[in-house]
């Protein structure tokens, strides 16, 4: 039987994910990339798959109208409490990403970050068809996914093959074939970009570790001012060409319906 990312996956997850200061956050990714194609403002979004909602709660905080959906019991009071701590006004939805309980054409912007790449290619097209069916016509749907060119990939298949991967089972994309995706439900992709993780895998690698040994490392490694300093101005240059498209951790793209 081939493996599968199943719902006591993530049930398991987000249970001990609860300390949500100790996940590593993307708070911020997914509304500069959407800025950069549409005014948030009055938008009314829908993220799919919401996990810690920290990918949509700083759209509720640029004035739109933000709906969360998950499936896993544990992440939705997860997302209520932080919710509440923070009084981010979102709406906070159980339900099927393959029957989402909304009419058509009912948001402006459909997005999901980490969701697409837990599905085989039927169903896969399956969700991203029941994405498009929810976008009101010029509706914008960003996919954000692991890119398949780097390391992540090769330990990520390794983990997979001796059942240790914490989500069962995962995929990753080349940019193209990611295009080609939203192409084939019918959208036309208008913005994609490339994000490199930070801090590099690496450290994250060895602060799992540590924990195995209950040695606690900060989530951030404290380097000279000087040096993460000349790390940004690299990044910021590098950032502006092709390159984090084909060695970044993750990629993303947008499509107009």
């Amino acid at each position: 039987m081939p493996r599968e990312s199943r719902r006591e996956h993530w049930e398991t997850f987000w249970e001990e994910k609860q300390n949500v200061d100790e996940v590593y956050s993307n708070a911020g990714r997914v509304s500069e990339q959407l800025s950069r194609v549409c005014s948030l403002r009055g938008k009314k979004i829908l993220e799919i798959g919401a996990g810690t909602g920290r990918d949509s709660f700083p759209l509720a905080q640029e004035g739109a109208e933000v709906y969360q959906l998950d499936y896993a019991e544990n992440s939705l009071r997860l997302l209520q409490r932080l919710a509440e701590e923070d009084n981010i006004p979102v709406r906070i939805i159980g339900g099927d990403t393959f029957a989402l309980p909304f009419r058509d054409g009912s948001f402006d912007v459909v997005f999901h970050q980490g969701l697409l790449e837990h599905f085989r290619k039927p169903d896969a097209e399956r969700l991203i068809r029941e994405n498009v069916r929810v976008l009101k016509p010029g509706g914008l749907l960003l996919v954000d996914v692991p890119q398949r060119y780097h390391v992540y990939t090769v330990v990520k298949h390794v983990l997979i093959a001796f059942n240790r991967w914490f989500a069962g089972w995962e995929r990753s994309f080349s940019v193209g074939e990611l295009e080609g995706v939203l192409r084939a439900a019918g959208l036309t992709p208008i913005h994609r970009y490339g994000v490199w993780m930070v801090p590099s895998f690496f450290y994250r690698v060895a602060r799992e570790a540590a924990k195995k040994i209950g040695v606690a490392l900060p989530l951030h490694p404290r380097i000279h001012p000087f040096l993460t300093s000349f790390r940004t101005r690299v990044r910021t240059i590098a950032g502006a060409t092709p390159l984090p498209l084909f060695s970044g951790i993750s990629i993303g793209v947008v499509g107009r319906k």
